[in-house]
């Protein structure tokens, strides 16, 4: 059994199968999942778990190259646009794109991470880097 960190056994397994450009998306409880693409479902009740316990727990898990949001995400979720702004400064860049073509780019990635949360374009992709 792991001491700490992320728990979850499953996602744990595409986090270390993951390469360098592979996505791995974590999204709202509306976020559609193409077909043919792994779903994580971690949602359990409206809002739990919400989008940033999650998006914290698998970030400090794996190599974050760059990320997606919605440009959507400025009128209507300040949390998002809060995490864009923290992951910029943090060197992260970030990329911003329709709603409908972050669906559209969904169908590309290992797994979605469906969350349980509730508000707006709560969703991101990760695209994976390397760590040497």
């Amino acid at each position: 059994m792991k001491r700490s960190g992320l728990l979850h056994a499953e996602l744990n397994r595409v986090i270390a199968a993951m390469g360098h450009t592979d996505t791995l998306i974590i999204g709202d409880v509306g976020l559609p999942v193409p077909h043919g693409v792994p779903c994580i479902d971690l949602a359990v009740l409206p809002g739990t778990p919400d989008f940033a316990t999650v998006f914290e727990a698998v970030y400090a898990e794996l190599a974050v190259e760059s990320v997606t949001v919605a440009s959507e995400i400025h009128a209507h979720n300040p949390a998002m646009v809060a995490l864009a702004a923290r992951l910029g400064k943090d060197g992260v860049p970030v990329n911003e794109v329709s709603h409908d073509d972050l669906k559209r780019f969904s169908a590309r990635a290992v797994a979605v991470v469906r969350t349980g949360e509730t508000s707006p374009y709560a969703n991101v992709i990760l695209h994976a880097g390397v760590t040497f």
